[in-house]
């Protein structure tokens, strides 16, 4: 099965109000183990630079069978659902195949 992957930034005007930033990424935080739960191969993380300081955004990897399967999934991202971040869906493809 191909892996998709969704890249994200945090908008601007998110990245000032931590309290409303944080409360999105715990419910995302749930919704991905929700996710895990149901048997979806899905992995989500934050980018940090080369001093481990986060603000780079985002990305999050998943298993599925096709891209309107994978974007029908992301679609219920509460960070998208709550317009949090700038955000692309991309389908991985192994070059060594």
């Amino acid at each position: 099965m191909p892996f998709f992957v969704k890249t994200e930034i945090i908008k601007k005007e998110y990245l000032i109000n931590n309290d409303l930033k944080r409360k999105i990424i715990h419910k995302h935080i749930i919704w991905i183990k929700k996710l895990q739960k149901e048997g979806i191969n899905i992995k989500s993380g934050f980018l940090v630079d080369e001093f481990n300081k986060p603000g780079d955004g985002g990305l999050l990897i998943l298993e599925m069978n096709n891209y309107k399967n994978a974007l029908k999934i992301i679609k219920n991202d509460p960070m998208i659902k709550n317009n949090l971040v700038e955000w692309k869906l991309n389908e991985w493809v192994d070059s060594i195949k």
